[in-house]
């Protein structure tokens, strides 16, 4: 057997209205004014304030950050940690989707003051430690909750991510109530978001081990069965459940084989267009899939009935596009554009997302097939001219 590591949340809590009890998780670390990291969508909507009130009810100090948006700027960070230390916060908590948790990962670990912020890109690059973390999805969708990785835009179009097991929080939250008003779009895009994760765990070329693997295939399963009816009967409380524990699944699995391909084609079209990052995933994923195929058809046929919802005959070349075509079939059921020109990428932009996409080094050499540059623009040429 090939040795590997995994590594994990140390405490996850599971329930309906978890997130109501905030303060019975905080006092074990030590957290008495805790910086609330979240975004301003989320409070409009109502979904934070009852949060805080539960915090205030039994005696902590909110100091509350609801400026996060999506794909986070490096400001938003600074922000947040100004705001921290001028309120003197001693821990963070974050509630939102994965800008918002990869914000609090962040601001957690510049508040324990050793290490600039420009130091820490990389893999295990981060040296200090962190203030105490809880994290609280709101979203199924980016694992952020159980992984060790944050992404940040780096520039006008460019992102970057730090990869450290110190980012892991002390607790993840998974209250499947803070989902059931998710609209049915940033359902789908977060459910596709999820099914990458586990996906492109189950491929992962470096660090693909038997705990990701089994990981992976219940995510996969759970999301496949779960995402139509949570998309299209958002207040049903099961399918939501469902969700929720398959993309912190696809989380745990890719926080040890980490995510290849996909993801380093997606990132420069949320620099570029601003597109949100499941639908970014969402749009390369078949093609992706489909130039991946040569090197990985006998994993992605080992996945394939897990989408289709049936056993699937025929050689693993024919599983593979029986998996792709089913992922296509799911994208149009939750009414995602299936093409980057339905999602208003420019045909002419090709050429400087595919040169963008190569810079994600820490992502390809995941792959399980070697992707060049010119690999990487018939990628998006394919994508842009995707059938729906």
């Amino acid at each position: 057997m090939t040795a590997y590591t995994f590594t994990t949340v140390a405490r996850i809590v599971s329930a309906p209205g978890a997130a109501l009890e905030l303060d019975g998780l905080c006092a074990p670390l030590g957290i008495r004014r805790p910086l609330l990291v979240t975004d301003p969508g989320l409070v409009s909507l109502g979904l934070v304030q009852p949060l805080c009130h539960a915090l205030e009810a039994a005696g902590l100090e909110v100091v509350l950050f609801d400026q996060v948006r999506e794909d986070p700027p490096e400001s938003v960070v600074e922000a947040a940690v100004a705001l921290a230390r001028e309120q003197a916060a001693d821990g963070v908590i974050a509630v939102g989707g994965g800008s918002s948790m990869d914000v609090a990962k962040v601001a957690a670990a510049l508040l324990d003051g050793r290490q600039p912020l420009a130091t820490m890109y990389g893999v295990e690059q981060l040296r200090g430690g962190r203030l105490p973390l809880i994290l609280v999805p709101t979203t199924a969708g980016t694992g952020s909750e159980v992984t060790p990785v944050a992404v940040l835009t780096t520039g006008e179009t460019t992102k970057a991510g730090i990869s450290s097991p110190v980012l892991l929080p002390d607790i993840a939250v998974l209250d499947p109530d803070l989902t059931l008003g998710l609209p049915p779009a940033v359902t789908a895009m977060t459910g596709v978001d999820a099914m990458v994760h586990a996906i492109e765990a189950y491929t992962s070329r470096l660090r693909k081990n038997p705990i990701s693997d089994n990981l992976a295939r219940s995510a996969l399963s759970l999301l496949s069965r779960n995402i139509r009816t949570a998309v299209h009967e958002g207040g049903n409380r099961e399918a939501r459940s469902a969700m929720l524990l398959g993309a912190m699944q696809a989380g745990q699995a890719f926080a040890n084989a980490p995510v290849a391909a996909v993801h380093a084609l997606a990132y420069p079209l949320g620099g570029h267009y601003h597109i949100p990052h499941g639908l970014s995933n969402s749009l390369v994923l078949p093609s992706v899939l489909a130039f991946n195929a040569p090197a990985a058809s006998g994993l992605y046929a080992e996945l394939a009935e897990l989408v289709v919802g049936r056993p699937v005959a025929g050689s693993d070349e024919a599983k593979t596009q029986a998996l792709i075509d089913a992922l296509r079939e799911l994208i149009a059921d939750v009414a995602l554009p299936a093409t980057l020109a339905a999602a208003g990428v420019r045909e002419d932009a090709i050429d400087r997302l595919a040169e963008d996409a190569m810079l994600q080094e820490r992502l390809l050499v995941n792959n399980p097939r070697e992707l060049a540059l010119e690999d990487a623009r018939a990628i998006y040429r394919a994508a842009y001219g995707d059938p729906a």
